[in-house]
């Protein structure tokens, strides 16, 4: 979809005559402005993916944050700070985790918020969510001795637990309301309740989403803004062009990566290339097991060797990246062992090793077709540069592009691809963002965001469920260093590179990003400057 400026135009005057800021200026480091509209552009449609429950979808962890809340934020440092909890302990042997809530919190439609609501939602999404599998995997039962009490019992440790708990990777979300549902149900209207500072009260789907500010919020004075219009817009262009004259405030990856050298040119917007440390940006190449194809580890490895990563980050992604050949990210450099370097790229190589496994190229020169599709998410060249690497050597590629639903749909639930490039950030702790994707027992037809590949190793489950137990930090490292080194060699997928998000914004939108969530957060702190 693609929509014009008179479209956009006529989106923002929904925002009616709240949009009009306070006529009183500001000097540097002043106090934040209350009222005004913040125009969000959006790359994708989230469908139903919107709260993050059920889902590690990027728009789940994006959009999510602004209704629903976690019990805990994080600094730039990734140290917790107060939300929904505001005190919290461990026990001396790291199988309690005691939460103190905070008093006098409501949903947005009236009802209370209690400890009742934290059990239900650790639980589900111990069931639902791709990574909550693993983040409460050993979970036992979670205690509610009062309404402002929760204690999380494991029956092993969980070193990165008090860690999840952010409203883009644990959100809370309403008993009362959620209880009815099943756990892989989408959002609509009216089961998108929350105690965050926003209200949800538009949602056209593929269209447009508007919050209004929560008059209840629990955090008095904030939000300061009156509203949020998010659109979804799906051209790169459209979004640039709304970017540059001011029809949109902000956008998180939002343009073509071959337009930021020129925005970062124009003195109205702010270009930040930051990579924030919750997200440990991955992305990588994952088989389909399911085609025998994949069982031979030399078409593996000839497909590994035939892919150039540099000419990924600097004609895919215009140098916006770093080659990262590891299932652990570069830009997790706590967990990546640098002596996983790539396979060697030579395309000759990787020739002799598809012949030797029997599949010589045939007289119109090709060897065998291959269906490669990528995550909404990422630009498409991705799969260009792959398409032209692999054909190389003669393999045929048929490039499948989906929007958002149809590719969860695709691929994790129809399984009708062959090779797929995802997006699945290591997050702030590699047992989180890529347990999901190697451990056996994450291959769930449906689970979207999970092992895609089918892939089952005995050994890869031992070393993930180890590390995933493991309090001791340096016999932890140890064992992610034992489980890169056999994903590197086996090729059980083929890690290309860390490209992590930009975000472009109008100067006048302030306090954008507050800690090392990215947009990941409520924006409940954003405040639009009238004099900027």
């Amino acid at each position: 979809m693609s929509i014009s400026r008179r479209s956009f135009n006529q989106l923002i005057l929904l925002a009616g005559a709240s949009t009009i800021l306070p006529s009183i200026s500001f000097g540097q480091g002043a106090a934040p402005a209350s009222g005004g509209t913040l125009n969000w552009v959006y790359r994708v449609d989230p469908g139903s993916a919107l709260l993050a429950i059920n889902t590690s979808s990027g728009t789940g962890q994006a959009i999510g944050p602004k209704i629903v809340e976690g019990l805990l934020t994080f600094d730039f440092d990734v140290k917790p700070q107060p939300l929904l909890a505001t005190d919290w302990s461990v026990s001396d042997d790291n199988l309690r985790y005691t939460f103190k809530l905070r008093k006098g919190v409501k949903w947005h439609d009236g009802t209370d918020f209690t400890s009742a609501d934290v059990a239900f939602s650790i639980l589900r999404l111990k069931e639902a969510h791709p990574r909550g599998r693993i983040t409460y995997q050993n979970v036992v039962e979670v205690q509610t001795p009062d309404p402002l009490t929760a204690i999380i019992v494991l029956s092993k440790p969980a070193p990165f637990l008090l860690a999840a708990q952010s409203s883009s990777e644990s959100p809370i979300v309403p008993k009362h309301i959620f209880e009815k549902l099943a756990p892989g149900d989408g959002q609509t209207l009216q089961t998108a309740i929350g105690t965050g500072p926003f209200k949800l009260t538009e949602w056209v789907l593929g269209s447009h989403l508007i919050f209004e500010r929560n008059p209840d919020y629990w955090d008095a004075g904030k939000p300061y803004l009156d509203r949020i219009i998010l659109r979804v817009v799906t051209d790169p262009a459209a979004r640039s062009a709304a970017l540059e004259t001011g029809e949109a405030d902000i956008g998180d990856n939002p343009v073509p990566l071959a337009d930021l050298d020129r925005l970062k040119q124009d003195p109205n917007l702010v270009v930040d290339t930051t990579t924030y440390a919750y997200s440990g940006p991955q992305q990588q190449l994952f088989f389909n097991y399911d085609n025998p194809l994949f069982a031979k580890r030399e078409v593996r490895l000839a497909i590994a060797r035939a892919i150039n990563l540099q000419e990924i980050v600097d004609i895919a992604l215009y140098g916006y990246a770093q080659v990262s050949p590891s299932p652990v990210s570069t830009a997790l450099p706590k967990w990546y062992d640098p002596s996983v370097v790539a396979h060697p790229f030579d395309p000759t190589a990787a020739e002799k090793l598809l012949d030797e496994a029997g599949y010589p190229r045939k007289s119109d020169g090709k060897r065998f077709d291959l269906r490669l599709t990528y995550n909404s998410y990422l630009p498409q060249g991705y799969a260009d540069v792959l398409k032209s690497q692999l054909e190389k050597i003669g393999i045929g590629i048929e490039i499948k592009k989906y929007d958002l639903p149809t590719f969860l749909k695709t691929v994790y639930t129809d399984r009708a691809f062959d090779l797929v490039v995802e997006s699945l950030s290591n997050t702030f702790d590699p047992s989180l963002g890529i347990q999901r994707a190697y451990w056996s027992k994450n291959f769930k037809i449906g689970l979207p965001f999970s092992n895609a590949s089918h892939y089952a190793n005995a050994q890869a489950d031992a070393l993930l469920e180890a590390a995933a137990i493991e309090p001791n930090e340096k016999k932890r490292w140890e064992t992610w260093s034992k489980f890169q080194h056999l994903i590197h060699d086996e090729v059980a997928s083929v890690d290309l590179v860390a490209a992590g998000a930009q975000i472009v914004a109008n100067k006048r939108v302030k306090n954008f990003v507050t800690g090392s969530q990215g947009l990941n957060w409520s924006f409940g702190d954003l405040w639009i400057d009238p004099n900027a």
